[in-house]
C-alpha cells in the first residue's frame, strides 16, 4: 500500500485547481486533503468533484474556509501547504507560510512546473496588481494580430465560480453562449468584451483540455490573465503590466514581483493620468527587479457614451468588483469620468444592503463608490437593490458590460470604459509581432 503525502492547496477557485490538475491528480502518492477558500464569497463548503479529480481522489476534494488550516494540518497529518492564489501582498503569504511551518507542514510555492506546454506562439499579459488594465492591453494585442493575419484564440484566467464539472472547458463565441453559462457578473465582464468585438474565448478548470481545444483554432493563443497571476501557459512573450497610481505594489504583491522579474516587456499602464512621482517610482522598480526588459508605456484612454451629460448631476458611480476589493483601488474609469465631466458623487455606503453592505465592511479604503459584486443571484439581487435604494440622478457604470441591463432594473445611466492605446515608439502591437515572426 502506497504511504501517500497528505497536502492542503490554499485557493481561490482558480489557480488551485489549476496546480492540482497539473501537478497531483495523477500522482498516486498524494493525497489533497483539501482546497481552502477566500477572497471570493461562496465558494466554500463545495467539492471539486470526482469527476475532475480523478481515480486517485474518488469522493473528490472538499472546499473549505481558509481559517481552518490548522485544524486541516493537525486532523489529517498533513506534511504540505501549497499556496495558489494570487494578488496578495508578501506579508499576508509569509503569514500563511507561518501558520503552516508552525501548525507542522511544509510551505511551498509552485513555479514553472504548473505551466502547460503549447504548440502555438503564446503571447502571455500579466500584471504587477489587478485593475492593471490587463483586459484592454489584451484585446488591443488581439486586434493587432488578427490585423496581421493570424488566428488567435483568447484563453482567460478562470473563473469557476458555478458547477465545476459543466464548466471544465468553456468555449465562448456569441452572447447565446454566455447566457447558456449563467455567467456570473465577473465572468461577464471579462467575455462580452471579445465575444462583442467577434473573437472566440476560451476559460474553464481544466486547462490542459482547454489549451488543446484552443490550439485546434488557432496559431496563436493570448493569455488574458486574472488578478496579477502567472501564466498557466509557458509564454512565447511574457508582458506585465505596472501601474503608476500604485507605485511600489509592483514590489509588494504576489506573484506580482514574479511577472515583473520574468518579463520580456513591461507596460507602464495609465500612463497620461499617473502623476511624476509615480511613473518616476515604477520606472525604478522595473530597472531594479528587470533591468532587461523593454518598457513601453500604454494609455487607458476612458471613453464615455457619446452624448452624455454628467455635469451637475448626482452620479452612482459603479466599478468592477475585483478591482476596488482585493486590488485595492478607490476608483476607477467611472470615477474619473464623473468627476472630469462636472458630476457630483452620490455615496452608496448609507444604502448597501446585505453582501454590499459587508463589502463595504470588509474594504474600509472604498468611498463614494459602488463595486460591482455580482458572484450569484443574491449577491446581484443585492447589488441591484442597493442602487435603488441610492437613488441618483444617473448611474455612470465603469464596468465593460451593460450591468443595469444584466441586472434587470430600468434607470438612467451612461457606459464608461477603458480603451488601451500605445504611446511609445515601437509600440508595444509591434514589439509583440516581431517577437513571435510577423
Amino acid at each position: 500500500m502506497v504511504n501517500r503525502q497528505r497536502i492542503v492547496i490554499l485557493g481561490a477557485a482558480g489557480r488551485d485547481f489549476h496546480v492540482f490538475n497539473t501537478l497531483y491528480r495523477a500522482r498516486p502518492d498524494v493525497e489533497v486533503v483539501a482546497f481552502t477558500a477566500t477572497q471570493i464569497p461562496n465558494i466554500t463548503d463545495r467539492r471539486y468533484p470526482p469527476e475532475l479529480a480523478g481515480p486517485h481522489h474518488p469522493a473528490g476534494i472538499p472546499i473549505v474556509d481558509e481559517d481552518s488550516l490548522e485544524s486541516l494540518i493537525s486532523d489529517h497529518g498533513v506534511e504540505q501547504v501549497v499556496f495558489a492564489y494570487s494578488d496578495v501582498t508578501h506579508e499576508h503569504v509569509m503569514h500563511l507560510a507561518a501558520r503552516a511551518v508552525a501548525a507542522g507542514a511544509e510551505f511551498v510555492l509552485p513555479g514553472d512546473a504548473a505551466m502547460l506546454a503549447a504548440s502555438k506562439s503564446v503571447v502571455a499579459v500579466t500584471a504587477s496588481r489587478t485593475g492593471a488594465g490587463k483586459s484592454p492591453v489584451s484585446r488591443l494585442l488581439r486586434s493587432a494580430l488578427v490585423g496581421a493575419g493570424h488566428r488567435v484564440a483568447v484563453i482567460r484566467h478562470p473563473m469557476p465560480y458555478g458547477d465545476l464539472v459543466s464548466q471544465r472547458v468553456q468555449r465562448f463565441a456569441t452572447m447565446d453562449d454566455l447566457a447558456a453559462a449563467d455567467v456570473t457578473i465577473e465572468e461577464r465582464e471579462e467575455y462580452e468584451p471579445y465575444v462583442a468585438e467577434g473573437s472566440v474565448i476560451f476559460a474553464g478548470d481544466d486547462y490542459a483540455a482547454i489549451l488543446a481545444m484552443a490550439e485546434q483554432e488557432a496559431d496563436v493563443i493570448l493569455w488574458d490573465g486574472g488578478n496579477n497571476d502567472v501564466p498557466f501557459i509557458e509564454p512565447t512573450v511574457r508582458i506585465c503590466l505596472v501601474d503608476p497610481h500604485r507605485p511600489g505594489d509592483e514590489l509588494r504583491y504576489w506573484p506580482g514581483e514574479a511577472n515583473l522579474r520574468a518579463a520580456d516587456i513591461v507596460v507602464v499602464s495609465k500612463a497620461s493620468t499617473a502623476d511624476a512621482a509615480g511613473l518616476a517610482e515604477v520606472r525604478a522598480s522595473i530597472s531594479l527587479a528587470n533591468p532587461a526588459a523593454v518598457i513601453v508605456e500604454v494609455d487607458l484612454d476612458i471613453v464615455v457614451d457619446e452624448g452624455s451629460e454628467l455635469e451637475g448631476r448626482r452620479v452612482l458611480v459603479v466599478e468592477d468588483g475585483p478591482t476596488l476589493t482585493h486590488g485595492g483601488m478607490a476608483y476607477g474609469a467611472g470615477v474619473l469620468a464623473a468627476l472630469a465631466h462636472g458630476a457630483e458623487l452620490v455615496d452608496p455606503r448609507p444604502h448597501a444592503v446585505g453582501s454590499i453592505a459587508e463589502t463595504f465592511a470588509a474594504f474600509e479604503h472604498l468611498g463614494a463608490v459602488l463595486p460591482a459584486m455580482g458572484y450569484g443571484a443574491d449577491q446581484r439581487k443585492e447589488l441591484a437593490e442597493t442602487i435603488l435604494a441610492t437613488d441618483p440622478d444617473l448611474v455612470v457604470v465603469g464596468t465593460p458590460i451593460d450591468l443595469l441591463a444584466e441586472l434587470g432594473i430600468d434607470v438612467p445611466a451612461v457606459r464608461v470604459h477603458y480603451r488601451a492605446v500605445s504611446i511609445s515608439e515601437p509600440s508595444l502591437e509591434h514589439l509583440v509581432l516581431e517577437r513571435i515572426g510577423q
